[in-house]
Protein backbone atom coordinates (compact mmCIF):
# COMPACT_ATOMS: atom_id res chain seq x y z
CA UNK A 1 0.00 0.00 0.00
CA UNK A 2 0.90 3.66 -0.70
CA UNK A 3 1.70 6.13 2.04
CA UNK A 4 2.03 9.84 1.71
CA UNK A 5 4.03 9.62 5.07
CA UNK A 6 7.17 7.96 2.73
CA UNK A 7 7.41 11.37 0.44
CA UNK A 8 7.27 13.53 3.92
CA UNK A 9 10.74 15.03 4.84
CA UNK A 10 12.13 13.42 7.94
CA UNK A 11 11.37 14.97 11.30
CA UNK A 12 14.70 15.92 11.98
CA UNK A 13 15.20 17.88 8.41
CA UNK A 14 12.10 19.77 9.01
CA UNK A 15 13.63 20.70 12.16
CA UNK A 16 17.23 21.68 10.48
CA UNK A 17 14.69 23.86 8.21
CA UNK A 18 13.02 25.80 10.87
CA UNK A 19 16.29 26.51 12.15
CA UNK A 20 17.52 27.42 9.29
CA UNK A 21 14.75 29.74 8.31
CA UNK A 22 14.92 31.25 11.33
CA UNK A 23 18.71 32.43 11.12
CA UNK A 24 17.98 33.71 7.79
CA UNK A 25 15.24 35.78 9.17
CA UNK A 26 17.22 37.05 11.72
CA UNK A 27 20.12 37.93 9.40
CA UNK A 28 17.51 40.36 7.91
CA UNK A 29 17.28 42.28 11.32
CA UNK A 30 19.56 44.98 11.77
CA UNK A 31 19.55 48.23 14.34
CA UNK A 32 19.40 50.38 11.08
CA UNK A 33 16.42 49.36 9.70
CA UNK A 34 12.95 51.29 9.74
CA UNK A 35 10.91 50.56 12.77
CA UNK A 36 8.03 48.93 10.24
CA UNK A 37 10.75 46.10 8.85
CA UNK A 38 12.20 46.02 12.48
CA UNK A 39 8.73 45.32 13.81
CA UNK A 40 7.99 42.75 10.38
CA UNK A 41 11.07 40.74 10.68
CA UNK A 42 10.43 40.32 14.45
CA UNK A 43 6.92 39.14 14.26
CA UNK A 44 7.96 37.19 11.48
CA UNK A 45 10.82 35.35 14.12
CA UNK A 46 8.28 35.37 17.12
CA UNK A 47 5.54 33.37 14.92
CA UNK A 48 8.10 30.95 13.45
CA UNK A 49 9.38 30.16 16.80
CA UNK A 50 6.26 30.02 18.57
CA UNK A 51 5.18 27.15 15.84
CA UNK A 52 8.05 25.56 16.17
CA UNK A 53 8.14 25.65 19.92
CA UNK A 54 4.42 23.66 19.84
CA UNK A 55 5.51 21.55 16.57
CA UNK A 56 8.55 19.79 18.75
CA UNK A 57 6.96 19.75 22.44
CA UNK A 58 3.98 17.78 20.45
CA UNK A 59 5.25 16.07 17.69
CA UNK A 60 8.97 15.03 18.32
CA UNK A 61 9.89 15.53 22.23
CA UNK A 62 7.22 12.75 23.31
CA UNK A 63 8.84 10.29 20.98
CA UNK A 64 12.46 11.30 22.26
CA UNK A 65 11.35 10.94 26.01
CA UNK A 66 10.37 7.28 25.04
CA UNK A 67 13.81 6.28 23.68
CA UNK A 68 15.82 4.34 25.86
CA UNK A 69 18.63 6.73 26.74
CA UNK A 70 17.11 9.72 25.49
CA UNK A 71 19.63 13.01 26.16
CA UNK A 72 19.47 15.14 29.60
CA UNK A 73 18.88 18.22 26.63
CA UNK A 74 15.52 16.87 26.34
CA UNK A 75 15.54 17.95 30.52
CA UNK A 76 16.04 22.08 29.93
CA UNK A 77 13.77 22.18 26.22
CA UNK A 78 11.24 22.54 27.10
CA UNK A 79 11.90 25.34 29.96
CA UNK A 80 13.67 27.22 27.37
CA UNK A 81 10.76 27.34 25.08
CA UNK A 82 8.96 28.73 28.13
CA UNK A 83 12.45 31.08 28.30
CA UNK A 84 12.13 31.74 24.69
CA UNK A 85 8.20 32.98 25.07
CA UNK A 86 8.58 35.50 27.93
CA UNK A 87 11.51 37.40 25.94
CA UNK A 88 8.57 37.27 22.79
CA UNK A 89 6.04 38.61 24.92
CA UNK A 90 8.50 41.43 26.02
CA UNK A 91 9.60 41.88 22.39
CA UNK A 92 5.37 42.15 21.17
CA UNK A 93 4.81 44.81 24.03
CA UNK A 94 8.11 46.79 22.93
CA UNK A 95 8.17 49.76 20.22
CA UNK A 96 10.70 48.70 17.63
CA UNK A 97 12.10 52.46 17.28
CA UNK A 98 13.02 51.75 20.79
CA UNK A 99 16.62 50.32 21.47
CA UNK A 100 14.59 47.48 24.15
CA UNK A 101 13.68 46.32 20.90
CA UNK A 102 16.74 45.83 19.21
CA UNK A 103 18.40 44.30 22.49
CA UNK A 104 14.88 41.76 23.16
CA UNK A 105 15.69 40.48 19.12
CA UNK A 106 19.54 39.82 20.07
CA UNK A 107 18.72 37.94 23.76
CA UNK A 108 15.92 35.68 21.91
CA UNK A 109 18.42 34.90 19.39
CA UNK A 110 21.20 34.03 21.57
CA UNK A 111 18.76 31.88 23.58
CA UNK A 112 17.98 30.42 19.97
CA UNK A 113 21.17 29.86 19.08
CA UNK A 114 22.09 27.86 21.98
CA UNK A 115 19.19 25.58 21.82
CA UNK A 116 19.92 25.19 17.67
CA UNK A 117 23.21 24.03 18.92
CA UNK A 118 22.15 21.68 21.11
CA UNK A 119 19.08 19.88 18.91
CA UNK A 120 21.39 19.95 15.73
CA UNK A 121 24.38 18.38 18.12
CA UNK A 122 22.56 16.07 20.10
CA UNK A 123 18.76 15.59 19.76
CA UNK A 124 19.04 15.35 15.98
CA UNK A 125 21.49 13.15 15.85
CA UNK A 126 20.25 10.71 18.68
CA UNK A 127 16.74 10.77 16.63
CA UNK A 128 17.59 9.70 13.25
CA UNK A 129 20.21 6.84 15.33
CA UNK A 130 17.21 5.32 16.98
CA UNK A 131 14.46 5.92 14.75
CA UNK A 132 14.26 3.90 11.08
CA UNK A 133 14.23 6.35 8.15
CA UNK A 134 10.12 4.95 8.07
CA UNK A 135 9.57 6.50 11.33
CA UNK A 136 11.66 9.60 10.83
CA UNK A 137 9.20 10.48 7.55
CA UNK A 138 6.03 9.45 9.44
CA UNK A 139 6.86 11.80 12.13
CA UNK A 140 7.38 14.56 9.68
CA UNK A 141 3.84 13.73 8.09
CA UNK A 142 2.68 14.04 11.11
CA UNK A 143 4.51 17.68 11.88
CA UNK A 144 3.21 18.63 8.66
CA UNK A 145 -0.04 18.28 9.14
CA UNK A 146 0.07 20.15 12.90
CA UNK A 147 2.29 23.10 11.34
CA UNK A 148 -0.85 23.58 9.02
CA UNK A 149 -3.30 23.41 12.11
CA UNK A 150 -0.96 26.13 13.55
CA UNK A 151 0.01 28.11 10.48
CA UNK A 152 -3.95 28.34 8.89
CA UNK A 153 -5.45 30.70 11.28
CA UNK A 154 -2.02 32.93 11.17
CA UNK A 155 -0.98 32.91 7.18
CA UNK A 156 -1.95 36.54 6.45
CA UNK A 157 -0.13 37.92 9.19
CA UNK A 158 2.82 35.61 8.69
CA UNK A 159 2.48 36.96 4.55
CA UNK A 160 2.28 40.59 5.21
CA UNK A 161 5.10 40.36 8.09
CA UNK A 162 7.34 38.46 5.02
CA UNK A 163 6.69 40.60 2.27
CA UNK A 164 7.32 43.86 4.63
CA UNK A 165 10.04 42.58 6.89
CA UNK A 166 12.07 41.10 3.51
CA UNK A 167 11.05 43.64 1.01
CA UNK A 168 14.06 44.35 -1.17
CA UNK A 169 15.96 41.12 0.32
CA UNK A 170 17.26 38.52 -1.63
CA UNK A 171 17.32 36.17 1.18
CA UNK A 172 13.29 35.60 0.74
CA UNK A 173 14.08 34.17 -2.55
CA UNK A 174 17.07 32.15 -1.11
CA UNK A 175 14.65 30.87 1.31
CA UNK A 176 11.45 30.02 -0.97
CA UNK A 177 13.72 28.84 -3.82
CA UNK A 178 15.92 26.44 -1.50
CA UNK A 179 12.52 25.05 0.48
CA UNK A 180 10.78 24.48 -3.11
CA UNK A 181 14.06 22.27 -4.14
CA UNK A 182 13.98 20.44 -1.02
CA UNK A 183 10.15 19.06 -1.26
CA UNK A 184 10.65 18.27 -4.93
CA UNK A 185 13.75 16.22 -3.96
CA UNK A 186 11.83 14.36 -1.39
CA UNK A 187 9.32 13.84 -3.72
CA UNK A 188 11.78 12.41 -6.84
CA UNK A 189 13.43 10.87 -4.54
CA UNK A 190 16.54 12.15 -5.36
CA UNK A 191 19.14 13.56 -2.74
CA UNK A 192 19.11 17.78 -2.55
CA UNK A 193 22.42 19.11 -4.24
CA UNK A 194 24.61 21.28 -1.81
CA UNK A 195 26.18 24.70 -2.68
Amino acid sequence: MFSLNKLSPTITDMIRFDHSHTLVTFHQYTTTKKPKVKKALAETICTALEIHATLEEEVFYPVMRQLEGAAPTMLKSEPEHNEMRRIIAQLRAADPANKQHDELVHELMRDVMHHVADEETILLPDAERQLSQERLCELGAQMTKRRMQLVTPQAGKIAANTAVGFSGSTAAMVVGVAGAAFAASKLLGRKPAHA
